[in-house]
């Protein structure tokens, strides 16, 4: 059965989805437009507050972890795995990467795509404000 975090955030105006290898929700309630990964701002939670059995079920190579961003009507998915080296202990930031990459923020490895793939009426959503809801699943 798969194990679920939900958390809560919204957009904001410097939104712009084009970083090309990661894509991040953060609880940082400003963003500047140097921050092209950045899908959501004032996230109500960080990797650091994931239940225990969640971070353990994402520390296996085989492990298939899908993040969800709904914003304004908008879905996307994106699919990558786990990591043994997955340690979800930030406070701030989480952060999904296309790489093999690891550090504290790193919430999934491998992902299919980056910010610049998600869905551009999602990305308008959340550049005009919307409220967010990430959910990351893993099976």
């Amino acid at each position: 059965m798969p194990l679920e975090e939900v958390i809560r955030a919204r957009g904001h105006e410097h939104v712009s989805a084009e970083h090309a290898s990661t894509f991040e929700v953060t609880t940082d309630d400003y963003l500047t437009p140097a921050g092209d990964c950045i899908l959501a701002i004032e996230a109500d939670r960080a990797p650091a507050e994931f239940d225990p059995e969640f971070v353990e079920a994402c520390r296996d190579e085989a492990a298939t972890i899908t993040v969800e961003i709904e914003a304004d009507g908008h879905r996307e998915s994106v699919e990558g795995r786990g990591d043994p080296a997955l340690e979800f202990t930030n406070e701030r930031s989480a952060v999904g990467r296309t790489s093999d990459y690891v550090d504290d923020r790193t919430i999934v490895v491998g992902a299919e795509f980056a910010a610049d793939g998600f869905d551009r009426e999602l990305v308008d959503a959340l550049a005009e404000g919307a409220e967010a809801t990430v959910t990351l699943t893993v099976e």
